[in-house]
């Protein structure tokens, strides 16, 4: 195949997925290198940015997508004024910029960060494909690990989660919650691992019991607790009224 029928194949593809396409998947599809596949997407890219074209080619990590001109934001908005896209409300985006920085997490920490109940916010973004579930954190109760999505590198302009702005300097305060977390976490997983190896039949020297297990776990719970004690402006459940998905003015 010719590198313009490459070229060809490659818009093609990019503009009936609708999505964002894998590298990968444009080498197995075109029988070509990744070198390849990368050249030929930048010099797309690099076509409809000098000729003005009212579409671009962005890079989402290791993926392609179409996208319409950022330039031409306006007419396009203008033009379907009866699908505008709903905005994120403030604690949604506290949520997602913890998450962002923070992944892979769990809502705990995120409710801990926070001083307040998560769930509802959590399961928004989830739902608008921004975070997604990536597996369970080994520790007792196998909470879900949440991370972001290509779709929320796509929604702020990001090539990749390196691009995002470093974080201002913590507080004393949050970088003690976060060691804390962390170091609770590690004793739940070295008592969940003792005692796996017990129940196994390993080494009978490992003295662990379900009590020690129960009291790590109940540690854990009592510093979420307190975190919200610290913050009685925030220590009250999040309230579901605040619509996460709010209509633009």
């Amino acid at each position: 195949m010719e590198l313009r029928e490459v070229e060809s194949a490659i818009e093609g593809i990019l503009f009936a997925a609708g999505e964002p396409v894998g590298v990968e998947q444009l080498c197995m599809t075109l029988d070509i290198d990744k070198e390849t596949a990368d050249a030929v997407c930048q010099r797309l890219a690099d076509q409809y940015s000098y000729e003005r074209r009212g579409i671009r080619l962005v890079k989402l990590d290791s993926c392609y997508q179409l996208c319409s001109a950022p330039e031409y934001a306006d007419y396009i908005r203008k033009a379907f004024e009866s699908r505008k896209p709903a905005r994120l409300s403030q604690p949604a985006l506290e949520v997602l910029a913890i998450i962002a920085y923070y992944q892979p997490t769990t809502k705990a920490y995120v409710d801990q960060i926070r001083g307040v109940d998560s769930s509802y916010t959590v399961g928004l973004l989830t739902e608008r494909e921004l975070i997604e579930e990536c597996g369970r954190l080994a520790v007792p109760g196998r909470p879900i690990l949440y991370r972001t999505t290509q779709n929320f590198l796509r929604s702020f302009g990001l090539s990749s989660l390196e691009e995002l702005p470093d974080l201002p300097n913590a507080s004393a305060e949050d970088e003690q919650i976060t060691l804390d977390m962390q170091e609770n976490i590690t004793r739940l997983q070295e008592a969940e691992e003792k005692k796996r190896i017990q129940m196994e039949g390993g080494e009978e020297d490992l003295p662990i019991t379900d009590e020690e297990l129960e009291a790590a776990a109940r540690e854990l719970a009592e510093q979420e607790a307190q975190a919200g004690a610290e913050n009685p402006e925030f220590g009250e459940p999040e309230d579901k009224s605040d619509k996460f998905l709010e209509s633009e003015e």
